[in-house]
């Protein structure tokens, strides 16, 4: 239920505002909008399920996202240099505030959360300095097409684009090779495994899941350029949490941080970065945003990283660390995303949406809280 649940929720949460919007939720228009509309979201997800797996948090990423895009925009709009340096630029200052976080939780042993609340103060002042309190616009156009842009017609296709439906169809594929040889490596260690049928049912969904969505995509716009830049995160990122030396001892640490340190881990060195890698996610979420804004404002971010630790924790990450996986935050990043979009296409009030997101949060942790103290009573 825990592994599997947050699944069904999305696919449950996805048919419920496909009937009261009659339909208007699954409309290929609006679904290219999710994925531009909450890109930068999910790509914070990414990096903040790794803090909290850690036993961290860190609450200056929405702060972080103004003020890297803010760089990028003085670079390119103010100084009129190419659109590239200003994404170098993003990038580097994330890395800087990655491991000015980093340096005074991992080495001077303050607690993240007051790290990271000074961080959120710090960085949206600079931000203010940054801009002189005004919004910087536009991008040049090849700045504009990192989150708006498309591939479309590469393999040709009559109204539908092919290459994104024979992309999705590598990831179905990719995605059945991958199960079926972890589904064969549990049974040559004895362990159980679900039934062949249930196997190939299992398949099958999301095969039809993934290439319903995929359809949607290909007769809108085609291949968001985003979204691909989205898969080789979260692909990326789900290796390293998986199957890396450095993932298991982000693990270990977040379980139990006095067994990970007489175990040989470097806590300190895996804590440092950590953030560092927290701080460039950050920055890519923030050229993300400034594109897809076409442009800096000082306000830019606001609340961002109440979303993206939302979304780690609606995903099935642990309150006290230890547990989680990238999957699951991108699964929680997108039942508030479609939360968000259903209930703007339904007309609700955003005081009541700020209501509703509320209590899935609180349901999320305490279910997490639950099944704590129902496996400890065994």
């Amino acid at each position: 239920m825990r592994t599997s649940g947050i699944y069904v929720a999305l696919v449950a949460l996805i048919a419920l505002f496909g009937v009261l919007t009659g339909g208007a939720s699954l409309g290929p228009g609006n679904i290219t909008n999710i994925v531009l509309q909450y890109s930068y979201i999910l790509i914070l997800a990414i990096g903040m399920v790794i803090v909290i797996i850690a036993g961290h948090i860190d609450l200056s990423v929405g702060s972080v996202v103004a003020l890297t895009g803010a760089v990028s925009a003085v670079v390119v709009i103010k100084y009129g240099q190419p659109w590239w340096v200003g994404v170098i630029a993003a990038l580097v200052t994330g890395l800087l505030i990655g491991a000015w976080h980093g340096y005074w939780v991992a080495y001077v042993g303050i607690p993240a959360f007051i790290v990271t609340l000074a961080g959120m103060l710090l960085f949206r002042g600079l931000t203010l300095v940054a801009l002189n309190n005004v919004s910087l616009s536009p991008f040049p156009a090849e700045y504009g097409q990192i989150a708006s842009g498309f591939l479309n017609g590469l393999l040709g296709g009559a109204g539908y684009d092919v290459f994104t439906l024979v992309i999705f169809a590598v990831a179905v594929a990719g995605y059945a090779f991958s199960q079926y040889r972890t589904r064969k490596a549990l049974i040559s260690y004895n362990q159980l495994v679900p039934s062949f049928p249930l196997f190939i049912a299992k398949i099958v969904v999301v095969a039809i899941a993934v290439m319903t969505f995929a359809w949607q995509l290909a007769t809108a716009r085609g291949m968001p350029i985003v979204l691909i830049m989205l898969a080789i995160l979260i692909l990326a990122y789900s290796v390293v949490m998986q199957r890396s030396v450095f993932g298991r001892q982000v693990y270990a640490i977040g379980g139990n941080v006095v067994a990970a340190a007489l175990s040989g881990v470097k806590v300190r060195t895996v804590n440092f970065w950590i953030f560092v890698n927290m701080g460039l996610l950050s920055a890519l979420a923030g050229i993300v945003f400034s594109s897809r804004s076409n442009g800096a404002q000082p306000g830019a971010g606001n609340m961002f990283e109440l979303d993206a630790i939302a979304a780690a924790f609606i995903g099935g990450a642990a309150v006290t660390g230890g547990v989680g996986k990238v999957a699951g935050a991108m699964a929680g990043g997108l039942i508030m995303a479609v939360m968000s979009n259903g209930m703007q296409l339904m007309g609700i009030d955003q005081s009541v949406q700020s209501v509703i997101k509320g209590l899935v949060l609180l349901l999320a942790v305490a279910f997490d809280i639950y099944n704590k103290r129902r496996a400890g009573s065994r």
